[in-house]
């Protein structure tokens, strides 16, 4: 039987930098029994940075959205931002340069992450594997399985 999923919190935060904070706070908090904790919380400050910097999130009256859920055997970071940034989130290739690791830093961290359009919305999300609860076999396919999203739209 499939894991029910379930949204253990969200919060939507200004589009301004400052807001990368409190998105870094809201995932400390909320994930607190997470042994992947820390590497969640690298994950949403390059994301929550890069929606406020790439895309209108980051214009005045902008925001972005975090969800974070659980289920299926894999806690799900969710980062909504306003769009309007004309391109995927893709992770750049190795160049030396100050910029442009966000997304290598997601895809060291994450077991598995990408992306879908919600309306004008961009959502990038990434996957960390839950601790396997006493009693549970561990030995299930671990692959893509086309699961839906955790959160709804916008």
């Amino acid at each position: 039987m499939e894991d029910a999923r379930v949204v253990v919190g969200e919060i939507t935060v200004p589009g301004v930098r400052r807001s990368v904070g409190f998105a870094r706070s809201f995932v400390r908090d909320t994930a607190l029994d997470f042994p992947g904790r820390d590497d969640m919380i690298l994950v949403v400050s390059e994301t929550v940075a890069n929606a406020i910097r790439h895309t209108a999130s980051g214009r005045e009256g902008g925001r972005v959205t975090v969800v974070l859920a659980a289920g299926d055997g894999v806690y799900r970071l969710e980062v909504a931002d306003d769009g309007g940034a004309g391109g995927a989130p893709h992770v750049k290739a190795e160049v030396g340069a100050e910029t442009g690791r966000g997304m290598r830093i997601v895809d060291a961290l994450a077991s598995r992450w990408g992306f879908r359009v919600d309306g004008d919305r961009t959502v990038v999300w990434a996957e960390f594997p839950a601790p396997v609860a006493a009693g549970r076999d561990d030995q299930g396919d671990r692959g893509d399985r086309g699961r839906e999203p955790f959160s709804g739209p916008g």
